[in-house]
């Protein structure tokens, strides 16, 4: 009976040391994700406020971010960021980029990739498939709070246009020609 219970008694400790170990392994071990950008390189605010989750892969640098909703950052330009945000990290830059877009001269940009350079260029450079879009580094530091924002109808993606602008009154009927406007 005695052998039974110092059995138990160790089995109880033996299981309450592991769940110790693992709760401090996993607390010790759990950065931000704004950490995880900062030691590839890159600046902590190229993602807002309000990331709730994350997951990256170690090895391959893909990564998936995980936001309460859509939202818009503004600076001189405006970002919108997606409730998912997926890439692949790698030293100074981020590749196969997903969930992001950027608005310049009232157009929308699927945001690609991005990258900066050397720090001491002071940019930030947006691949949006069409041109390289800089950005002062000075701007993503921090991360900066996100308003809520329904996604925008993007213009862009990979420099071919994804709608028809319309320009004129009524332009969404068929001319009496049957000649179609296409940029």
């Amino acid at each position: 009976m005695t052998q039974l219970i110092k059995t138990q008694s160790l089995l109880i400790i033996s299981t309450w040391a592991l769940l110790v170990f693992i709760f401090c392994f996993n607390f010790a071990n759990s950065i931000s994700i704004y950490e995880e950008l900062k030691s590839y390189g890159l600046p902590m605010g190229l993602l807002p406020k309000g990331v709730t989750n994350y997951t990256l892969d170690d090895e391959s640098g893909k990564f998936e971010v995980y936001l309460d909703q859509p939202c818009n950052v503004k600076f001189e330009s405006e970002l919108h960021y997606e409730t998912n945000v997926t890439g692949r990290l790698s030293d100074g830059q981020i590749g196969n980029l997903t969930g992001i877009s950027a608005q310049d001269l009232f157009l929308w940009f699927l945001v690609r990739g991005i990258r900066v350079d050397m720090p001491s260029s002071g940019l930030v450079h947006f691949d949006v498939g069409v041109v390289d879009k800089q950005f002062s580094l000075s701007w993503f530091e921090i991360p900066l709070d996100c308003v809520a924002a329904e996604r925008p109808q993007v213009d862009f993606d990979d420099g071919r246009l994804v709608k028809n602008i319309l320009l004129a009154e009524g332009a969404d009927k068929e001319p009496a020609d049957g000649a179609r406007g296409v940029m």
